[in-house]
């Protein structure tokens, strides 16, 4: 009983690893929604900016900021010198509505928000703008097994490491599974999702330098010889450490130093 218990305990802990390594470069990457908060007329406003929109649609989303308040959007073509856009946001109730033109897979807009109330303007993040990147629309048969695939990769090369640890048997089975989720997540469905997201199927290394893939690259390289070290022979510590650089470089912030669409000759070049 106690063995059963300290077996599902190894599982249980797996899971948190792989659950926290995941939110965490989710939330530190640079296409999540960056938070932002105002004070206008004496009252505190939250809402988020988007970094990121998919589809073939132009990027809208609303802003809560109360009946008295009106807005402007600035928005340029990035990385240029251009002058910014300026337009008014359309008010809707206690919301006002932002509208982004569309952009190519990988294309990029940087914005700020300018809000008036009583004559007096208050922008955010003026000096330290908003970098949203557009990609295409990825079908949901391609993006769920990524996805799934990837997290239960990550799941069975920390959960065969924390065996190899604990001296418990089993280790390599999970090592192999861990493997084959990884090819198939990392190297077949994921170029797939980039070809739909950004129009190219590999823009890391030797063609790039897109992070993202990279990270795939030199993940699987790192687990190949993992486990490859312990085909004839226990090298128990060949899976702690494979499996620790890994989640290490697992651990960078999502798409960071992602595809990005170069405005003038408009070929993808990582960021």
């Amino acid at each position: 009983m106690k063995n059963k218990l300290k077996t599902a305990s190894l599982w249980v802990f797996a899971l948190i690893i792989v659950i926290g390594t995941s939110i965490y470069q989710r939330l530190t990457g640079p296409t999540y929604p960056k938070r932002e908060k105002i004070e206008i007329g004496g009252n505190s406003y939250k809402f988020k900016l988007l970094r990121s929109h998919g589809g073939n649609e132009n990027c809208k989303f609303s802003i809560f900021v109360g009946k008295n308040t009106s807005g402007k959007l600035h928005y340029r073509l990035y990385p240029t010198k251009n002058e910014f856009t300026i337009v008014e946001m359309v008010k809707n109730g206690d919301s006002l509505q932002l509208e982004l033109p569309h952009q190519a897979p990988a294309g990029k807009l940087e914005y700020f928000l300018e809000f008036s109330d009583n004559g007096k303007s208050i922008f955010v993040n003026k000096e330290d703008t908003i970098i949203i990147r557009f990609k295409g629309d990825v079908p949901q048969w391609v993006l769920i097994p990524h996805i799934f695939m990837m997290f239960f990769s990550l799941f069975f090369i920390t959960l065969s490491a924390l065996y190899a640890i604990t001296n418990k048997p089993n280790y390599k089975l999970y090592a192999f599974i861990a493997l084959v989720l990884f090819t198939l997540g990392g190297l077949v469905f994921g170029p797939i999702v980039q070809k739909f997201a950004f129009g190219e199927y590999w823009t890391g290394i030797p063609w790039g330098w897109d992070l993202t893939d990279n990270k795939t690259l030199f993940g699987f390289i790192a687990w190949v010889v993992a486990v490859m070290l312990n085909l004839k022979k226990e090298r128990r510590w060949a899976m702690v450490v494979g499996a620790l650089f890994v989640l290490i470089i697992f651990s960078i912030p999502h798409s960071m130093h992602g595809s990005e669409r170069n405005p003038e000759t408009g070929k993808i070049i990582s960021a």
